[in-house]
């Protein structure tokens, strides 16, 4: 009996290829930050479709090499988490990261609310832009994990000059608020933490 061959003929040792761009979607998860070389390795033209996953939504462009996969909410796209975000820029974990706007949680009397977020590390200094947010990157010798009132007293004074406020007008208010603070967590922090200035004025305002 004569066999007839089908029509249509599908070779299933072929192997099923999928386009780069697809590939690099696939490793992709939202809320995440990625250096251009982490997304290269599934392309071998990495530019050209870091561009359309850009232009599909897919990625946001932060800074050159820097790109987030967005994650949704119901009130729209947020934006990254500053500690991944420094994370990935840094390439590391050991950074203090916060708004100056903080200082005003003291009871100084400050009020003055900032746009950029201060960034202690021990790697990179200078103002850096990440998409529509700004970063002042200070290599420190010495921070904390985590923030303290007892610390962010003591940076308020280190960082005086720089904030918008009447320096005379928070000295005295830091002066009569000294009690409100952990007198062993200030003096630590005054130690580790305090420039030659703030040190002078912590020790006359606590007679040590």
């Amino acid at each position: 009996m004569e066999t007839v061959a089908p029509v249509f003929q599908v070779d299933s040792s072929l192997p099923v290829r999928q386009h780069a761009v697809d590939q690099i979607a696939k490793m992709l998860h939202a809320g995440k930050v990625y250096r251009r070389e982490d997304l290269a390795r599934a392309s071998n033209a990495v530019d050209r479709h870091l561009r359309e996953l850009v232009s599909n939504g897919a990625l946001k462009r932060l800074a050159q090499g820097l790109y987030y996969a967005p994650k949704k909410s119901v009130f729209g796209v947020l934006p990254p988490e500053d500690h991944e975000l420094v994370s990935v820029f840094l390439r590391d974990k050991d950074f203090l990261v916060f708004s100056p706007s903080k200082y005003n949680t003291l009871g100084l009397g400050m009020s003055q609310l900032y746009n950029k977020t201060l960034v202690y590390n021990h790697k990179r200094h200078g103002i850096f832009s990440f998409g529509n947010r700004q970063f002042d990157f200070r290599v420190k010798p010495r921070f904390p994990q985590t923030l303290t009132p007892e610390f962010l007293l003591v940076d308020a004074i280190n960082n005086l000059d720089e904030l918008a406020e009447d320096r005379n007008v928070v000295l005295r208010m830091a002066e009569q608020k000294l009690s409100m603070f952990d007198q062993g967590r200030l003096v630590h922090a005054v130690v580790e933490y305090g420039s030659v200035a703030t040190q002078k004025h912590f020790r006359q305002w606590l007679n040590v």
